[in-house]
C-alpha cells in the first residue's frame, strides 16, 4: 500500500544501516500499527462533524502514544530515541494526520472536497521574469518560485506568458504551480527562533496571496508567549496545552536506565495532554469560514450598517 511521509519513514527505518537488531521486530510491528491507523482515519465515522473531529483526534492522541511511549521510548537500545528528530519519526505524525483530518471534516461538512490538501508541497510563493530590452526571451523569462510548506491547502494553476496576443506555441511559455490559500507551519516543540521563522514565512505568503490564511500548529511550547498581533500569523494552536518537558528531565531519557525508572512519569504527561479537540474544532471551524461564499448583497449590507 501507498504510504504517507510519516508512514515512509518508519518503513525506511528498515534499510537504515544503524538500526539495531533488537528494533527491527519493533519497527515491523510499527509499520502494522501505523497501517491500522491509516485505515481508522479514513473509515472512522460519526453522525456530526464535532462528533468525527472527536472521533479522529482521540484516534491521533492514541496512535502518537503509541509511537512516543511503546515504539520509541520503551526500546531497550538508545537510537530511536537520540535520533527520533533526524530520522523524523514523532515529528512526521501530525504531517500525516492534519491533511486526512481536514479533507475528512470537508467532506463530512459540504459533502465533497476538490481542493488539493497535502503536505509539504511546493506552494506559489513568487514569479519574476528572466529578460531584458536586449534580450527578451520567449513569455518574458517568466519563472516561478515555490516554497514547501508543511501543510497547504491549495488549487493548481496555469500560466501562459506571451508577447503575442495569439499566445503561438513558438511564442508562449507555459508554467504550472499551486497556489496555497491555507498553510499551516508544523512543530513538536516551539521555540522563538521557530516562531520568527514562522512569521517571516507568513509575511512572504501574504505578500504572495492576501486572502491566504497563515497558522502555526505546535505539540508543546519551549517559549515565552509573543503576541502575534505584529506578525501575519493568524494564530498558534499549542495543541496539547502544555510546555515541553524541561530539558534536566529530557537528559535522563537518553538512557534506557532513564528511561526505564522515568517511564510512569513519562506516560502520566502524555496521558494527561492529549490532543485538544477544541482546538481541532476551532482550526476546521477556520478553514470552513474560508469556504463559505459570503454574498455581500446592498440590503444585507444597509441592515447591518457595516460590511
Amino acid at each position: 500500500m501507498a504510504r504517507g511521509v510519516h508512514g515512509e519513514k518508519i518503513v525506511a527505518l528498515l534499510t537504515n544501516a544503524k538500526l539495531p537488531k533488537s528494533d527491527v521486530a519493533r519497527v515491523n510491528a510499527a509499520i502494522a500499527r501505523y497501517d491500522a491507523w491509516i485505515h481508522e482515519l479514513q473509515t472512522a465515522d460519526a453522525p456530526t462533524l464535532s462528533k468525527l473531529v472527536s472521533v479522529l483526534v482521540h484516534n491521533l492522541t492514541m496512535y502518537k502514544l503509541y509511537i512516543d511511549l511503546d515504539f520509541i521510548f520503551d526500546s531497550e537500545e538508545d537510537f530511536l530515541y537520540r535520533q527520533k528528530g533526524q530520522l523524523k519519526l514523532d515529528n512526521t505524525v501530525m504531517e500525516e494526520f492534519l491533511p486526512i483530518f481536514v479533507r475528512r471534516c470537508i467532506e463530512k461538512e459540504t459533502g465533497s472536497c476538490d481542493l488539493v490538501i497535502s503536505s509539504q508541497a511546493q506552494v506559489f510563493s513568487s514569479a519574476y521574469f528572466e529578460s531584458s530590452l536586449a534580450v527578451p526571451a520567449i513569455g518574458g523569462g517568466l519563472q516561478i518560485k515555490t516554497k514547501a510548506q508543511d501543510f497547504s491547502i491549495s488549487r493548481p494553476l496555469h500560466l501562459l506568458a506571451s508577447y503575442s496576443s495569439g499566445f503561438e506555441d513558438d511564442q508562449t511559455l507555459m508554467r504550472t504551480t499551486s497556489l496555497g490559500y491555507t498553510m499551516a507551519e508544523l512543530k513538536t516543540n516551539l521555540d522563538k527562533t521557530m516562531f520568527q521563522e514562522a512569521a517571516a514565512t507568513a509575511h512572504d505568503v501574504k505578500i504572495a496571496i492576501p486572502s491566504s490564511k497563515y497558522y502555526l500548529l505546535c505539540d508543546f511550547l519551549d517559549m515565552k508567549p509573543i503576541s502575534t498581533s505584529t506578525t501575519d500569523i493568524e494564530a498558534i494552536f499549542i495543541l496539547r496545552k502544555a510546555k515541553r518537558i524541561s530539558s534536566n528531565v529530557r537528559k535522563s531519557y537518553a538512557t534506557y536506565s532513564g528511561r526505564v525508572a522515568g517511564r510512569a512519569a513519562y506516560k502520566d504527561y502524555l496521558w494527561s495532554h492529549p490532543y485538544s479537540v477544541e482546538l481541532f474544532e476551532d482550526f476546521i471551524g477556520r478553514i470552513l469560514q474560508q469556504l463559505a461564499f459570503d454574498d455581500l448583497s446592498e440590503e444585507d449590507v444597509l441592515n447591518r450598517g457595516l460590511f
